[in-house]
């Protein structure tokens, strides 16, 4: 039996707009769908895109989506199909609210990953990460283009799971 096969595995998480979603104008992107597709998906995945998530779930990370978008699961999930990409869990604003959010009287911040034992979120916002030192949940704050991306997000995943592991 494989070590994963009886531990869980650790939870990578990405944001959508701005991470994963890029404008062609100022990031390189993979192709676009194929007709009709573009037509209904109008959004553009930075390039590497699917090789990082194929390939960290490769390497037995389970890949998230996390994004405070109320894109539906649905539509994110196809999307990402047409890109041979399958996420193992989506939440969306609608998610984090009911679930989140909930009743509490104060405002939570957009996200908070490790209520869904998230050991990694990768975002674009700063606030995003800032939160992640004051919340207890560990970031990576991906920027403006960038060619080594991939390398460095796996890298710092590696990292994370190497001190949690005994």
């Amino acid at each position: 039996m494989h070590r994963e096969d009886n531990e869980k595995k650790m939870r990578v998480s990405f944001d959508l707009d701005e991470v994963l979603f890029v404008s062609p104008l100022t990031h390189k992107t993979e192709p676009e769908l194929m007709f009709p597709f573009n037509k209904i998906f109008k959004e553009r995945l930075r390039l590497g895109t699917p090789d990082l998530i194929n390939g960290l779930q490769a390497l037995g990370y389970e890949v998230w989506v996390y994004t405070s978008s109320f894109r539906s699961e649905r539509y994110i999930r196809t999307l990402f199909r047409l890109y041979k990409v399958k996420f193992d869990g989506i939440i969306n604003g609608n998610r984090h609210l009911r679930e989140v959010q909930k009743d509490h009287k104060e405002t939570l911040p957009q996200k908070l990953p490790n209520r869904y034992r998230i050991s990694l979120h990768v975002d674009d916002e700063t606030v995003i990460c800032s939160w992640g030192r004051e919340y207890g949940f560990n970031t990576y704050q991906l920027e403006a283009q960038d060619d080594d991306w991939k390398d460095k997000i796996i890298a710092r995943a590696e990292e994370i799971r190497g001190k949690s592991e005994p």
